[in-house]
């Protein structure tokens, strides 16, 4: 399953962001994670506008610099490395979603996962929850001259399967390419042993070139639910 059969998800991706822009909504995804080479889980602390300035997509420009070593090391030895892209969806309005089948959180996992060399989705504090007390993780909700919204965003934005007016916020795990440019023993299509030595032009790391993948799926996502849920037919 070749990943060039993500263009035509970018080219609909592209046009739901056109849609999503002029409702306010903007999505933006980077390189977080490659390697062991990380950025900081809270994004608020980057300049997102600066996520296309280098060749990695990553909106810190020493950790990019790291990023790209790390990439030309792995390469170098006809290897592959994984990592983690973080997504960002702000503006989108109240009660997107579905609270049984169907919720928010939910259908954006599958979108994500159904991307090649997705092996893992997480939303919110994700995986760090799961060592916090419910006191510590609950988004309180309070008012403010009548615009209500919670104090913390622990939950990414999403709670009971449908958006609460919060950034929605999560991150994509990404294995390693399968293809890599050493030997590697395998079995024929007869059932015996034997050794395996790529060829060709792959990707040491997928990640700068899925970001864009992960924005389209994302918009499309967000899209088609803000249409089922204002019974919208286009």
């Amino acid at each position: 399953s070749s990943a060039r059969i993500t263009i035509s998800r970018c080219v609909g991706g592209a046009l739901a962001k056109l849609v999503l822009r002029k409702m306010g909504i903007s999505i933006t995804a980077y390189t977080s994670q490659i390697g062991d080479i990380a950025l900081d889980r809270d994004y608020s602390k980057y300049d997102l506008s600066s996520v296309e300035s280098n060749i990695v997509r990553c909106p810190d420009a020493e950790v990019a610099t790291k990023m790209e070593h790390l990439i030309s090391e792995v390469k170098a030895e006809g290897d592959t490395i994984g990592g983690i892209i973080t997504c960002v969806v702000k503006g989108c309005p109240v009660g997107v979603g579905e609270p049984e089948f169907g919720k928010l959180h939910a259908v954006l996992g599958a979108a994500m996962l159904g991307i090649n060399a997705a092996k893992g989705f997480e939303i919110g504090e994700g995986f760090n929850c799961v060592t916090s007390r419910g006191s510590q993780q609950n988004d309180i909700f309070t008012s403010d001259n009548g615009k209500i919204h919670t104090t913390s965003n622990h939950s990414g934005g999403i709670q009971g399967g449908i958006s609460n007016g919060e950034d929605i916020y999560f991150r994509v795990a990404f294995k390693p390419v399968a293809t890599i440019l050493q030997e590697q023993p395998t079995v024929d299509k007869d059932g015996n042993n034997t050794t395996l030595r790529a060829r060709g032009r792959h990707d040491p790391c997928v990640l700068p070139r899925a970001v864009p993948v992960v924005e389209a799926m994302t918009a499309m996502t967000i899209l088609d639910y803000i249409m089922l849920n204002n019974n919208i037919v286009v």
